[in-house]
């Protein structure tokens, strides 16, 4: 079931770092921008109550969310998120617009199912190694997947999972796949124990969480 994610926000005039630590101070809102689309980049505060709540679901990565700006709704998808270095604290956020006309490139995570049935670990004393955690994917807004299920229940010792075995939904593709063969990389593979995983990492690196780039270093960026 896919989610309903509603923001409330406010436009915001006072810019720049100064004005984004003072909003930060009052611990009531949140500072963003919106962008994308055919019309001009929106600066806004979000209500943090609700935006924190969401950021604790893994769905909302990979999600349509309503924004109520001052009444008026925007459609859109999470970019960036900046934190504080050292407190716990979203200092800002990106937000594009999405077209229902018009596909998005976007990270879905992936979830794996049946690894306690899994043959090559149960019945041929193998461990399974996740070599990827998310995928890009192009799809219309309409199509957007929270995940992508992968079930490793039949796999077998020695055998590697690549993006091309992902089950797609309809009118979703995988980005990499896109660029030829060579980017078919492993996703999930089935080792003996004694051994690493240096060949099936080497047909592809895993991925890293939405958040994300800037995020997860720390740093605050530059902000509007």
């Amino acid at each position: 079931m896919k989610h309903d994610y509603q923001l409330t926000a406010v436009a915001r005039t006072a810019l720049g770092k100064g004005a984004s630590r003072r909003l930060r101070r009052a611990n009531e809102r949140v500072a963003a921008i919106i962008y994308g689309g055919s019309a001009e980049p929106q600066p806004i505060a979000i209500d943090k109550p609700a935006f924190y709540k969401a950021l604790e679901d893994e769905a909302f990565f990979s999600s349509i969310i309503n924004i109520d700006i001052d009444g008026a709704r925007e459609q859109v998808v999470i970019r960036d998120l900046q934190r504080h270095p050292y407190k716990e604290l979203i200092t800002h956020a990106d937000f594009m617009r999405v077209d229902a006309t018009h596909e998005l490139t976007i990270t879905v995570p992936l979830h794996f199912a049946g690894d306690e049935e899994c043959k090559g670990v149960r019945e041929q004393d193998g461990v399974l190694h996740v070599l990827a955690n998310d995928v890009e994917v192009s799809c219309l807004p309409a199509d957007l997947p929270e995940y992508l299920e992968v079930n490793v229940a039949n796999m077998e010792l020695g055998d590697t999972l690549h993006l091309s075995d992902i089950p797609m939904p309809k009118g979703v593709t995988v980005v990499a796949l896109t660029h030829g063969e060579d980017h078919d990389m492993g996703i999930v593979t089935i080792t003996h124990p004694d051994r690493g995983t240096d060949d099936a990492e080497g047909e592809g690196e895993p991925s890293s969480d939405v958040d994300r780039t800037d995020a997860e270093n720390g740093g605050e960026g530059e902000q509007v």
